[in-house]
């Protein structure tokens, strides 16, 4: 590598990250000409990914593009502790069925962005599986209880009075051990997984390893904008999704998100390109509904093909009466108190219609449409933390947010 191909390495993983601890330790592992082993983790809980699991994924596969090891660990022991991260109560370990089970499922979908040539996939039951209670008892004597306790979620259920279980303490430390093990150079998670990572540069020190690297990449906000995405909230989009579904919904986020979806989720789109297009933008130079065309075409070429990308956007544009849609879309709130929401209030809620009889009267006339898709049934809701572009007749139309 030349020094200055060197420097874009740095900005190439840089890009998107939330922290980088140390970035002086990433420049030198980066221009040391050596191929780094770069650990993700995940627990196999929750398999079915959506776009907000793939910012992380995403980090890995630069770090492909540059030559690197990835590691993609399946946490198949750590996920019968059951992680406790951002938990106020203890969490119900998963059974070893469930746990494969799920596992089985991360291999059919991380290599729509992972090179399968590039990637190595491990089970940290390989190591844990054959340490017995001497060696547990050993690890467990490299940290502190008060060291514990730094930990946010920890401090606050232990000052509030909510119980900890001992088993729970494993957890930071089992993961850590997972970088000795691995022998990492990087490791990467989610920000909320900044107190874990930390815990693997210290056990490495302590095994006279040199530090893992740590690198945090941010929580991606769902489509409503305020929370993560998360399946739960019905906020998500699923990279199995039919790729009709996904180009609706990533065109009803709102023009801010947009910008940071392209961020963290574009391969497509250079910073500078991305840069260049929020001034036109801005400028009235481009319009912001071609930018979410332009993503959202990537994001289904990319989890699908090319042709079905080309005929999810043909279908939206067919839907919407070929630009029926106009240039700027009102935004609105509307409050959900039982998690749900009756599409008659929303439109009420909305100032769509002037009274929900009036909104019943609309839906029985095949008026409202939701995303495109006219809403037959009258007694329809819309989820708390959701996003649609919801229309009534041709000239109402609004982008609304149920909270």
């Amino acid at each position: 590598m030349t020094s200055t191909s060197k420097n874009d390495a740095v900005a190439y993983i840089k890009r998107g990250a939330h922290e980088v601890l140390l970035e002086s330790e990433l420049q030198e592992r980066l221009t040391s000409g050596r191929v780094l082993r770069i650990k993700a983790g995940f627990d196999p809980t929750a398999p079915d990914l959506h776009l907000g699991h793939t910012v992380l994924i995403n980090k890995m596969r630069q770090f492909q593009d540059l030559g690197h090891e990835v590691v993609f660990l399946i946490g198949d022991f750590t996920g019968m502790i059951g992680d406790p991260t951002g938990k106020n109560v203890t969490r119900q370990p998963m059974t070893r069925d469930e746990v494969i089970e799920n596992a089985r499922t991360y291999e059919q979908q991380i290599y729509k962005i992972l090179d399968p040539e590039k990637t190595l996939v491990m089970f940290n039951s390989s190591w844990m599986g054959e340490l017995d209670a001497g060696g547990l008892i050993e690890l467990a004597a490299k940290h502190t209880v008060a060291r514990m306790l730094e930990r946010d979620d920890f401090n606050k259920r232990y000052g509030s009075g909510q119980p900890i279980a001992i088993h729970e303490f494993l957890y930071p430390l089992v993961q850590g051990y997972d970088s000795v093990q691995m022998k990492a150079d990087v490791e990467l998670g989610g920000t909320d997984q900044k107190f874990n990572l930390l815990v693997g540069r210290e056990l490495q020190k302590h095994y006279g390893q040199a530090p893992q690297v740590v690198i945090t990449v941010p929580i991606l906000e769902g489509l409503d904008g305020v929370q993560k995405m998360s399946k739960s909230l019905n906020n998500y989009i699923g990279i199995t999704e039919d790729p009709k579904e996904m180009f609706g919904k990533i065109m009803s986020v709102s023009d801010e998100l947009m910008w940071r979806y392209f961020e963290l989720l574009s391969f497509d789109v250079s910073l500078d390109e991305l840069a260049a297009m929020q001034r036109r933008a801005a400028a009235g130079e481009l319009n912001p509904r071609d930018c979410k065309i332009q993503l959202a075409e990537e994001m289904i070429t990319r989890f699908h093909d090319r042709g079905a990308a080309a005929a999810a956007r043909a279908d939206f544009e067919r839907r919407f009466s070929q630009g029926a849609l106009p240039e700027e879309i009102p935004e609105t709130e509307v409050q959900s108190t039982a998690g749900t929401l009756p599409i008659s209030a929303v439109l009420k809620e909305a100032g769509l219609t002037k009274s929900t009889s009036e909104a019943r009267r609309m839906v029985q006339q095949g008026a409202v449409r939701v995303d495109g898709e006219r809403v037959a049934d009258i007694e329809a809701s819309l989820p708390a933390g959701s996003q649609h572009v919801i229309q009534v007749g041709k000239r109402r139309i609004a982008r609304v947010t149920v909270r």
